[in-house]
């Protein structure tokens, strides 16, 4: 019973683990870069503060762990994944 109870609880705090926001490549392969972000690549492992010394111009978005997006898709709009302590880790088009 007592190793029931244990395995129970670990499942459960499992459970409670964040899954990473981050899905799929770090940066859009050659075909699926409508946002240009390929140049970008080297920015991701870098700080967001980064991102204030590049100028990119047209649709860009920044987000951070548990911010709430939109799920509308914008080829141009470039997105810049970050995660908890500020570090690019993902960019992509949508």
């Amino acid at each position: 019973m007592t190793l029931r109870f244990a395995s129970l609880a670990l499942m459960l705090l499992a459970a409670c683990v964040a899954e990473p926001a981050f899905r799929g490549p770090p940066v859009p392969e050659p075909a699926d870069d409508s946002c240009e972000a390929r140049p970008h690549a080297g920015l991701i492992g870098g700080p967001a503060a980064a991102l204030e010394k590049v100028l990119i111009l047209g649709r860009v978005r920044v987000i951070r762990p548990n911010t709430p997006v939109t799920m509308d898709f914008v080829p141009e709009r470039i997105n810049f994944d970050l995660d908890g302590a500020d570090v690019i880790r993902r960019i992509w088009c949508g």
